[in-house]
């Protein structure tokens, strides 16, 4: 892991294609510009887990059961 100290308006690079920019800084947070292509996914790490948890709850479901409700036509009530 790679710690650096950057000042408001100061930059990082990662390769030659990304940058960091810290936009302002408060007490308890920072605000930062990522200035990257868009075939590279910049998500929140929270977005992240949530997805992972999302997908191995959807592996404890039978697959024929899941195929029958995405399939499931509603009948007209």
């Amino acid at each position: 892991m790679l710690i650096l100290q950057r000042r408001k308006g100061q930059s990082l690079s990662i390769n030659d294609n990304i940058t960091l920019t810290v936009v302002d800084v408060g007490p308890e947070w920072v605000k930062l510009s990522i200035d990257a292509p868009r075939d590279i996914p910049v998500l929140r790490s929270e977005l992240k887990e949530a997805a992972a948890e999302n997908l191995k709850a959807s592996e404890t479901i039978p697959k024929y059961l899941l195929n029958e409700l995405l399939h499931h036509k509603p009948t007209g009530e």
